[in-house]
């Protein structure tokens, strides 16, 4: 889907975001490799998806190291609206998209020459798909359970 060559919107990065916490780095990059790859298989670029999908993987390895605890990050849970919490996940998903899209629009102009419509066109791809993203999410939303406060 595209906003009239401005907007661009990816909602395929859902998948990386929703992949558990505690997951062995390689298999991140292998996973988010092989997603960006078959992307690229079907939109006909030389590895432009991909690439940008390894960028987001390294985002999601640095975000999840200064913000989570250390119990939480040895865990295998998926992060989510419900677990995380409304503020963490809205910045996890917009930071890490606006990534993904910002090393996605600038591999493929390849240039510097029209940094400010790469950056504009970044932003407000990552608004877009961040908006969609949270549409998905409220989709597969759980509350936390609340035993011990009955």
């Amino acid at each position: 889907m595209g906003y009239y060559n401005v907007a661009t919107i990816y909602p395929y990065i859902f998948f990386i975001f929703l992949l558990p916490i505690g997951l062995p780095n390689l298999v991140l990059f292998l996973v988010s490799f092989l997603t960006g790859l078959a992307v690229d298989a079907f939109y006909d670029s030389a590895g432009v998806h991909a690439s940008a999908c390894v960028g987001l993987a390294l985002f999601r390895i640095f975000f999840h190291k200064i913000t989570l605890e250390v119990d939480l990050k040895e865990s295998f849970n998926t992060p989510s609206l419900g677990l995380m919490g409304t503020k963490w996940f809205l910045s996890y998903v917009f930071f890490g998209t606006f990534v993904h899209h910002f090393f996605l629009f600038l591999i493929e102009a390849f240039t510097f020459s029209n940094f400010m419509y790469t950056l504009a066109s970044s932003i407000l791809s990552s608004i877009f798909t961040t908006c969609i993203i949270l549409l998905m999410s409220l989709l597969v939303y759980k509350r936390k359970s609340r035993i011990g406060n009955i």
